[in-house]
């Protein structure tokens, strides 16, 4: 449109960054069809026109006066334009572009040529803007689904060491060509994980993360002031970035480091290298986002190892800490826990003891999980305990039990089951005795099964109550199984309930040692078992040849 205005020779446009010249495009009366230029030359602040403030405006100059040098000014003097008019635009990206129109003369540069420069600047200043508030919504769409992927990925663990890995290959090749992330340990800031685009240097930036003294003072920088911060060019000197260090460190041409703050909490550094300036400078409030999900995920992994080491203990404190030896019997045990919400169970076991070369065993379960399930746990089998070693009979314990339950108001109940033993010349005499517990099996030497059934009531429901009870003599070889009930109702992805098999599995897995036997039934339950949060408590009493 331009070129076809009176006395106009050249049409000329230029796309800059600074002093850098990007691209040139134009059109003469000699060559009307569109010509580009790819130049990306940087001819200096002092070689180029300057770049525009405020609004479009049009200026008229000489090519005579210009640099001959210049890509613009050979296009504009090839043509026989010795005057152009100009017209600046700010672009976005901190670029900007010049409109030139060369004629023979001065005196052709008219006002409605003036008039038609400056309107076509203006449209293209508004169609960049519209193009770049496009792209802002495009990336910032991109950048929300990274986001929520990148959450989901690192959210889909709660392993502290699986976390900051996932975190690392997030991040890497998809925003930056190099990833470390450094925790605050009791030890120090300690680099925990990275990763690079090229395998090749892995092991560099390993070393770099562990042992550069400028890279850890700009860590301790970020960290003390809590914002991000971004490096390139003459802020990289010193350390092992940059065009100015030796081996891989000279590709990185910018570094960014984000504190990682979750909580009120300032956990460590996420820091990305770059190869390329031009992406560290357009991603400051992306990476701020990523670096405050991949903190909240960190933090969420720790707090979960904390609580799961927190449960840990407690639950052994719940349960015995060894089994006693008695002679003629062996004993064996098993304890899985099945809630992943890591809340206390309320399965417990206990061997006491008692005369004449006996034991008592028992086994039971609070209803639900949690602090006040624990706190029953513990009162359950503390007492029946205690009331075992100071002799009270089977009743009277369960007895007492139920009363301290009762007295307590809890919403909760409790299933128990006590078995004594006593020896019997070659095998031992079996008394039981069910509170609303799941029966036991009896597994004979010869792999035959039975169960033996003891109905009774739940304790700490009713003030009176009554139990099941029976009896059955061991003989060597043959075994006592107890089982809480997470074993009868672990339940299968097709619905099926471990009980329907359970008796099948006893006979499979019930040769050699107590402590074998009763650790095999509990894995079988955990291989079987798609649904169900139960936790699973597995006591065996074996009878041996006494020699």
């Amino acid at each position: 449109m331009l070129l076809r205005m009176p006395g106009v020779l050249a049409v000329v446009g230029t796309r800059w960054s600074g002093g850098l010249l990007h691209y040139l495009r134009s059109v003469t009366l000699a060559e009307p069809t569109s010509a580009l230029l790819e130049i990306e030359r940087d001819y200096g602040e002092s070689g180029a026109a300057a770049a525009p403030d405020g609004d479009p405006t049009v200026t008229v100059h000489d090519v005579s006066a210009l640099n001959g040098a210049m890509p613009h000014v050979q296009v504009l003097a090839a043509a026989g334009a010795h005057s152009f008019a100009e017209c600046a635009v700010p672009l976005g990206q901190g670029g900007w572009a010049s409109f030139m129109v060369g004629t023979a003369g001065r005196d052709t540069i008219d006002v409605t040529l003036r008039t038609r420069l400056k309107q076509v600047a203006e449209v293209a200043m508004v169609s960049d803007r519209r193009i770049m508030a496009r792209r802002a919504d495009e990336v910032r769409q991109v950048s929300d689904a990274f986001l929520a992927e990148a959450s989901l990925q690192m959210d889909s663990s709660l392993d502290v060491k699986s976390t900051v890995r996932r975190v690392a290959r997030t991040a890497v090749p998809a925003i930056a060509e190099g990833c470390v992330l450094h925790l605050c340990l009791p030890e120090g800031l300690k680099p925990v994980s990275f990763t690079h685009m090229d395998a090749r240097e892995q092991q560099w930036l390993g070393k770099v993360a562990a042992e550069d003294a400028w890279l850890t003072e700009t860590l301790h920088r970020v960290l003390d002031s809590g914002q991000a911060l971004a490096l390139k060019g003459e802020g990289l000197r010193g350390g092992s970035f940059g065009p100015a260090s030796s081996g891989a460190g000279r590709a990185v041409r910018a570094i960014s480091v984000n504190p990682l703050k979750a909580r009120g909490r300032v956990l460590g550094t996420l820091t990305f290298l770059y190869h390329r300036a031009v992406v560290a400078e357009g991603a400051s409030r992306f990476l701020a986002g990523l670096a405050d999900r991949a903190a909240l995920a960190i933090d969420s992994s720790t707090l979960h190892e904390q609580r799961r080491r927190h449960v840990a203990s407690l639950q052994r404190h719940l349960l015995p800490r060894e089994l006693p030896r008695i002679p003629g019997l062996a004993l064996g045990s098993a304890y899985e826990v099945g809630d992943v919400s890591l809340d206390v169970g309320g399965d417990f076991y206990d061997a006491v003891p008692g005369a004449q070369g006996g034991v008592t065993l028992l086994i039971g379960d609070v209803c639900g999980r949690g602090a006040e399930a624990a706190a029953l746990t513990g009162l359950a089998r503390h007492t029946l305990r205690a009331l075992f070693e100071d002799g009270s009979t089977p009743e009277h314990a369960l007895e007492r039990l139920n009363q301290a339950l009762v007295r307590e108001s809890t919403s909760r109940f409790v299933t128990a089951l006590v078995a004594v033993l006593v020896p019997d010349g070659e095998g031992f005499r079996v008394r039981y005795w069910s509170a609303g517990h799941p029966a036991p099996l009896l597994r004979r030497a010869d792999g035959t099964v039975e169960e033996l059934v003891a109905h009774g009531d739940l304790l700490g429901v009713l003030e009176d109550i009554e139990y099941g009870s029976g009896s059955v003599r061991l003989t060597p070889g043959d075994a006592l199984v107890m089982f809480t009930d997470g074993v009868t109702e672990a339940r299968a992805a097709d619905g099926l309930f471990f009980e329907s098999r359970l008796q099948e599995e006893v006979a499979r897995r019930g040769a050699g040692a107590a402590q074998g036997f009763a650790e095999r039934l509990a894995e079988a339950v955990v291989e079987f078992r798609a649904t169900g949060a139960d936790d699973i408590a597995v006591l065996v009493a074996r009878a041996e040849s006494i020699q």
